[in-house]
């Protein structure tokens, strides 16, 4: 052993340390899921009288789901006289039109609907609502992005929690309409489960903090009024506000028996814009707040919560070095006696990944009563995670360095049930080579790692590097599939245009 090879195994277990405190975090929060769960949450009271509601749609271009959601919306169970529905459009395509005959039908039905038209897209999402609320006639604001399909018993079954006076946000659990259209979309759906079921349940009931997700959830108009509205300093407008409410002691309540149906990304670059986004938004919004929140009185429980939770994309970034430290280690360890790191690391390493399987096996047995068929979804569930450790990592960088971007929405296609094909329509994310193809040679890095791994005969460290090499290449390999698609219909699409002309 010299000098480097010690160096390189030191700097390994350091960085899967690391990964491990993330990895029992997750333990933690399932434990703390499991201790609550029969924490029965009902309202203080119900209103003797219903209070005014008004409910918000922002959109930008949304062709395909604005009618949808127009219409769902309108079903509420709510009296008339009592909801005003704001759809805030910023598009800039045919949804201006589709929405302008959409609210002129419900309008002339004795719906109070408007159609709130910007002609820019200043501050974004966070824009649009702050703009809503300035002429909203509600005591509560209900938010809904375009892919949503609120049920209509919605507001019935939850404005009473608000008759507590302390009460300032009340978030729903999203689901998922088209959780059975590919594996990408089954994937991503046990993902949000995890983070709907587990950690909103673990952190609202014991104390801590917790957020509202953009959409699907109620606001009391004054909470957002007394936090300092709505600002657009990070992409995460919603997680923002959801801390510096919470910091001016207004409490929040997660309902997660109560489902608001959506659609997922069904294609993998929307995906990773959509992931890019959340992951530099909270990194943004751990600069803004962390140093306030370690700075109050709040219970030392919050303060490491909001931890975990604002800065808990680090981990991406943490990924790749050490990724790249397993090939040399693999090398190194054919000249030693390898078996004698395994009691030490296979520790660690099934602390930063099975935790994973804890948690999302967990979140089906609670939505399903059942985790048996998510099993199968596992090792891809990993190997996504690991997959999607560039393009989160860049977006850290991103976050941490002060690069400013704009918010980039993830483009929906009215795709369901069945397998509807979605390639024939407008919208698609920026699609780059440049991410894809540092996963792509991550994804070949590792398939040498698994070969020397395989013919050292190194059994038990070959699963691991196997997941590393699935995940590197199957997010690699679907976004160039992807781009190559998008590519090949804009020819096709410039070459029919110059044919017409």
């Amino acid at each position: 052993m010299n000098d480097f090879n010690y160096t390189l195994i030191i700097l390994y277990f350091v960085l899967l340390a690391f990964l491990s405190i993330y990895g029992s975090h997750r333990y933690y929060l399932a434990f703390l899921f499991v201790k609550t769960l029969d924490k029965e949450i009902t309202p203080d009271k119900e209103f003797e009288k219903l209070p005014p509601v008004t409910i918000q749609l922002p959109l930008f271009n949304e062709m395909y789901v604005v009618e949808r959601l127009i219409d769902s919306v309108v079903k509420t169970d709510y009296p008339k006289n009592l909801l005003e529905i704001q759809v805030l459009d910023d598009s800039t395509d045919e949804t201006v039109e589709i929405v302008k005959a959409r609210v002129k039908k419900y309008m002339d039905e004795g719906y109070d609907i408007k159609h709130i038209h910007r002609t820019n897209r200043s501050g974004f999402k966070a824009g649009a609502l702050e703009e809503g609320m300035a002429t909203a006639k509600g005591e509560f604001i209900a938010v809904f992005d375009a892919d949503f399909i609120p049920t209509p018993s919605f507001l019935k079954r939850t404005v009473h929690y608000f008759t507590n006076p302390k009460i300032g946000m009340i978030q729903m659990r999203w689901g998922h309409v088209n959780r059975d259209y590919s594996l990408l979309t089954k994937l991503q759906a046990i993902f949000l489960d995890g983070h709907f079921v587990i950690e909103h349940t673990a952190r609202n009931r014991t104390g801590r903090f917790f957020n509202f997700n953009g959409t699907a959830g109620i606001w009391r108009k004054e909470t957002i009024i007394n936090a300092g509205g709505w600002q657009h300093d990070t992409l995460t407008e919603d997680l923002d506000l959801s801390y510096r409410a919470q910091m001016k002691g207004w409490n929040f309540i997660y309902l997660p028996m109560y489902e608001v149906p959506a659609e997922l990304p069904v294609d993998i670059i929307a995906f990773k814009s959509q992931q890019h986004r959340w992951a530099k938004g909270s990194i943004q919004t751990a600069k803004k707040l962390l140093g306030r929140i370690f700075r109050s009185d709040y219970p030392l429980k919050v303060k490491i919560e909001a931890v975990f939770h604002l800065a808990g994309n680090v981990n991406y970034l943490v990924m790749i070095p050490f990724s790249l430290l397993i090939l040399p280690l693999i090398i190194v360890r054919t000249e030693l006696d390898w078996n004698r790191w395994l009691i030490i690391d296979i520790p660690l390493f099934l602390l930063a990944t099975t935790s994973i399987s804890a948690f999302y096996l967990l979140s089906q047995k609670y939505i399903f009563q059942s985790w048996k068929s998510t099993f199968k979804y596992l090792p891809f569930l990993m190997g996504l995670g690991i997959g999607l450790s560039v393009n989160n990592s860049v977006a850290v960088i991103e976050a941490l360095f002060g690069h400013e971007s704009e918010f980039v929405r993830t483009p929906k296609f009215g795709v369901e049930m069945g397998h509807e094909d979605w390639t024939k329509k407008k919208y698609r994310a920026k699609r780059k080579l440049l991410i894809p193809s540092i996963e792509l040679i991550l994804g070949i890095y590792f398939t040498i790692a698994v070969y020397i791994a395989f013919i050292n005969h190194m059994w038990l460290v070959l699963p691991f590097l196997i997941l590393f090499q699935y995940g590197y290449l199957f997010i690699a390999l679907l976004s160039i599939k992807s781009i190559i698609e998008s590519s090949l219909k804009r020819r096709k699409l410039l070459k029919i245009s110059s044919q017409k002309a």
